[in-house]
Parts: C-alpha cells; structure tokens; sequence
C-alpha cells in the first residue's frame, strides 16, 4: 500500500504540510517554540470601506495590538446559490489581509461557516437556511454546501498562512457551537473540512465560559478558547480544569456591546472595560478585543435578535463602544486600553476630521404607493399566506395586494403572522403599520378596496434556534372573521431601485403637507473644501432607508437610539452630493450634517460572563 504522501498514479513524494506557526504547551501559548501571545482585535472588512481599511488596521496597531480578527460572511460572498462566491473589490479579503500585514499585524480568520456577529442570517445565505436541510448539523447535505463554500474561500487564504510567509497565524472553527446544538461530530466535521482544504495553522474553537457550552464545543487537540465579558479569573480557572496544559485565550472579549433599535446605546465604562482586560492577560493571557472597531451595517446587511419573543432589528451603527469609534475616533478608552497593552510605539493616527456642520433642504419625491408600483418586479398570484423565500426574494420589501370588499361600517383588518413589520395601505391611503400580529380598524364604504401589504425584512436573527426563520406575510389576513384569499405579491429591493427613475417630481397635493405621507425625497449638498467623513442627522423624519450618491448607506429610524448616520468619505465626493430617503412614515422637513455622533441615550452594559 502506497504511503499517504505518495500520489500512487505518478509515485511523486508530496511535501509534507507545514508546521504551525503557533502551538502551546504547559499553559503557554508559543510561536515556533517561544513565548508569546495574542493581542488582538476584532476589525470586519465587511463593515469598513475599502479605503479606510489601511486607517483602520493602522489604528489596531496603534491601540498596541499585534493581531486583527476577521469573521467571514458567506451570504455577504455568495448571496445567490446561482453565482460563484464573490472576492472582488469589497469583499476582497485576499487584499484586506494583505493590507493587514504590511501593517505590521498578524490575522486570525473566522469563516463559519456560521458567524453570529449581529450580521443578518448569521452569516448563512438565505438560499441555504430556506432549503430544509437541517443547519449546523452533520446531516450530508448541510457539510456538502459547507465544503463548496470552502473550497471557494480557503485556497485564497492558504497562501497567506504564517507558516509559508503571509500573515494568518490562527483559523477558529465554527463559532460558539456549543451555545446552539450539542452535535460535537459538526464542530469536527468542520474542523476536518479546514484541514482538507489547505489550513495548516493552528485551529481553535470558541465559546461561553460554561460546562454547558465547552462540553459540545471544544475538540480534542484543539485550542479551547472563550468568550466572555466580565470574571476573567473564574473562566480561567474553568479552562485549566478542563484542559490543563492550554493557554488562556479570550478570542472575543466583549468591551462594550451593540444596540438594538428601540433601545437605549450600550456602553462599557472605560474603567471596567480596560480593568477586565488586565484581567485577561496577565499570566500570559491572550485576548481578541470585540470590538476593536465596529464599523457600520451598511445597506441591509444589519442582523436580528429574538428577545423575549419579541423580534428585535440591530442598527445600522455597530460603534459597539469599541476603542476605535465607528468613525475612527480614538476614544478615552483607546488610550486606557493601550496603556494596560503596554505599548509604546508612538500613534500614527491622528483624530480624524469632519465636513463642516450645515443644513440641508428637502425636496418631495414620488408617494410610496407610486414609489413601489415603478419599483416592484415579478407580480405573481399567491396564496393568503407566502414568505419571501417562497417568492425568491431575500431583502428589503414583499408587496402584497389583494381586492376584497370592505362593508358600509367601522371593521378590524386581523393579521395572523407578520415577519417581521408591515406598512398598511387602503385605497393607497396609510392606515396602520403591524409588528408580527395584530389589527388595525378602517372604515369600509360598501365596495371592494385595494389593499396593499408592505412587509419589511429588517434583518433576519443571527443567534440562537431562529436562525433561518422565514419572512413575510405568514398568516392570513382577516376582514373581521373573513379571510382574504387572493393575494398578489411582489419583490422590492431596494438594492437593486433605478434611484433616477424613481427620482421624477412629485405631483402636487394641496390636501395635506408634505410630512403625513411616506414616499421619496431627495436632497443634495455641495463640497468645496477637502473631502471628509461626516454624519447625516434626519429631525423629524421617521423610518426608511437612505442612499448618499448611490450608495445604499442604510435604515434610519426615529425610535432611536441611532441618531445619525456614519457617512464615510470615500462615499463623498468635491461638488455635488446626492441623498436619496425612502420614508415609511411621514417624510421630514431639511436634513442636517454633523461633525459628531450622536448615538442616543447612553445605557451601561457588561454581560455577565
């Protein structure tokens, strides 16, 4: 029988893999044979603009860290199981990472397959999780996916290993699986998975510092590291007790947290924030700081929770009260964080600037009702109740419309299943939004009535046994005890609207001002001094979506606690700058640059573990 690293067709002696860079023994973590840790922090190139990246890795070596840490979205790659994953231009990774080394920074790699990360999905594509097959899981058909996903991704990333010259020191497996399911032959599925597509480095598992959670997921012969926010010392002890010869690493110390809409903005006091973390590293410790920067949910990529029952939609803000603000700003907690890391290379990175303050008025555009008849593709007769993934659909909006008659009389419109929020229209009058269930009371005129359903996908949950659930219009919708069964439904996507089609001038309407209905407004503003970041206030307006020169920046919503929006200055441009608004509500009246952010009342925040 021919030794395995002989190729029996050509008897050609295949080298042996390389060695990891990194690997530990009596409770000391070592790089080729000497100590040494990991200072890291967590940095998403999927929520930073390509052109800040080099600012923003620069920053993570400023704070005085040797390592970032990378998640890896799938459904951000490949939202379409028709199309090859994608690895250009934003999501070139590949790039990133080289950015990364020639700052001077080590990598670690998350590729999931599933991420959490407040990412909508978790990272899955719609396409997989609406499919059936049973998810992180051993089930064949969900490590059949897996494996194309990687044998997509991982060969991009092997050539950058430490261990033949690039910058990747580390690859986590999986992600807190032992907080999902209590499948371990899944985590070793994946681990497996890695090493057969190239990854050579060392591989570890990460998850809450629990029995509960360690016991399905850590792997024999591999890094058990934790995530936590508080007690270093008791999850140091856990982890000695049950792998005595590992060194302690945090892989996601959680110095501050981020924010739901409706909620007040959660923050870690720099005190605490900076105290736990020389917790965590004396004694050798290793950490990855969560977030070292957040960075923005640009477009429609922000995630989801279930709390309480209740679905609840994160913001377009992912600030996270990290040390490197979302705008870039070095905080007071950067520099007491930098002292407790000892460093002592001076910081490169100066404050960054901001457009000037200014004013910004508003123009009317086209009604919602008009907006979506010129937007809406793909009408198609349905039955009462259909979800987005039965239409094909993925994000932004389903439309759903129906002909009923509504009697001479005061009656409930009853809607069984919302997923997750919809807008209400009657004869193209709004009449009421819907959060999952609930009624609305019309009058009826004795005839048949149009009525339109927009449902809203706000981001779909990223953690926990929701993940994958469905959206729209689940249930059926009642005219008192009478159901409405012929539906039309209709895609829209917002990221896919002709913005100068949708731009004609609105028809006037001397009936009521412009700030009781919903529709499109525009606006534009002019640079003539030096390109900067800046942050677009809304006052007054309620929920939608905005677009600043094409580009879908993200939702906007007035429950807070998100008051501005991170506008970025590669998105900018001298002269001219357009600002398109979709507003579900009630349009506002001018918008507003501002050189702060203001990210609502602040609540203090420390999970407890």
């Amino acid at each position: 029988m021919p030794s395995a690293l002989v190729t029996p067709a050509s008897d050609a002696t295949v080298p042996a893999p390389a060695a990891p860079t990194l690997s530990w023994a009596g409770n000391r973590l070592l790089r080729e044979g000497t100590r040494t840790r990991i200072l890291a922090g967590s940095l998403h190139y999927f929520r930073v603009h390509p052109d800040q990246w080099r600012d923003r890795l620069q920053r993570l070596r400023d704070l005085g860290l040797n390592t970032v840490d990378t998640y890896v979205p799938w459904n951000f790659h490949q939202p379409s199981p028709d199309d090859a994953p994608d690895f250009t231009e934003w999501r070139d990774i590949v790039a990133f990472l080289r950015i990364a080394a020639e700052v001077g920074l080590d990598a670690i790699v998350r590729p999931g397959p599933y991420i959490c990360a407040e990412w909508t999905n978790g990272g899955l594509p719609t396409w997989l999780t609406a499919s059936g097959i049973p998810l992180r899981t051993a089930d064949p058909r969900f490590l059949d996916a897996v494996d194309a996903w990687f044998a997509a991704l991982l060969p991009r990333l092997t050539d950058l290993q430490a261990n033949v010259g690039g910058p990747v020191i580390a690859v986590q497996v999986e992600n807190e699986f032992g907080s999902y399911g209590d499948d371990p032959s899944y985590v070793a599925e994946v681990a497996r998975l890695l090493r057969a597509h190239g990854v050579t480095e060392m591989l570890y598992t990460a998850d809450g510092p629990t029995d509960l959670m360690l016991d399905a997921g850590m792997l024999p012969d591999t890094l058990a590291a934790l995530t936590l926010g508080s007690q270093p010392g008791a999850a140091r002890e856990l982890i000695r007790r049950r792998r005595p010869d590992e060194p302690f690493f945090v892989a996601e110390f959680w110095n501050g947290w981020f924010d739901h809409w409706g909620t007040a903005h959660h923050v870690r006091g720099t005190a605490s924030a900076a105290g736990t973390l020389a917790g965590i590293i004396e004694d050798g410790g290793s950490v990855s700081i969560y977030m070292a920067h957040g960075g923005t949910n640009f477009g429609l990529w922000s995630g989801a929770n279930r709390v309480d029952g209740r679905l609840m939609a994160t913001t377009t803000s992912y600030d996270s009260d990290a040390p490197i603000a979302e705008d870039g700003t070095l905080t007071p907690k950067f520099f007491a964080m930098r002292e407790v890391l000892g460093a002592t290379e001076p910081v490169r990175s100066a404050q960054p600037e901001f457009l000037a303050p200014q004013r910004i008025d508003v123009a009317r555009g086209a009604d919602l009702p008009a907006v979506l008849d010129a937007a809406a593709t793909g009408p198609r007769r349905v039955a009462a109740t259909s979800s987005f993934e039965e239409l094909g659909t993925d994000d932004g909006f389903v439309r759903y419309t129906a002909d009923t008659l509504l009697p001479d009389r005061e009656l409930r419109l009853v809607f069984e299943r919302i997923a997750d929020r919809a807008f209400v229209f009657v004869d193209g009058e709004p009449v009421g939004e819907i959060e999952e269930r609930g009624e609305i009371v019309v009058r009826g005129h004795g005839a048949r009535a149009r009525i339109v359903v927009l449902v809203e996908n706000r981001g779909r949950v990223n953690y926990g046994s929701s993940i994958g659930e469905r959206k729209g219009m689940l249930g059926p919708v009642l005219v008192d005890r009478r159901i409405v069964q012929h539906w039309e439904a209709s895609a829209v996507d917002p990221t896919t609207f002709d913005l100068e089609a949708l731009r004609a001038p609105a028809q006037p309407d001397t009936e009521r001002p412009d700030t009781e209905r919903p529709g499109l407004a525009t606006a534009s503003f002019d640079i003539t001094s030096a390109v900067r970041d800046t942050h677009l206030a809304l006052p007054g307006w309620g929920t939608g979506l905005v677009w600043v020169n094409g580009f879908l920046l993200g939702r906007y919503s007035e429950v807070g606690p998100q008051q501005t929006q991170y506008v970025p200055a590669p998105l900018l441009r001298a002269g001219t700058n357009e600002i398109v608004l979709l507003e579900l509500r009630r349009r506002g009246g001018a918008l507003e640059l501002r050189a702060t952010a203001e990210l609502g009342p602040e609540e203090e925040y420390v999970e407890e573990f």
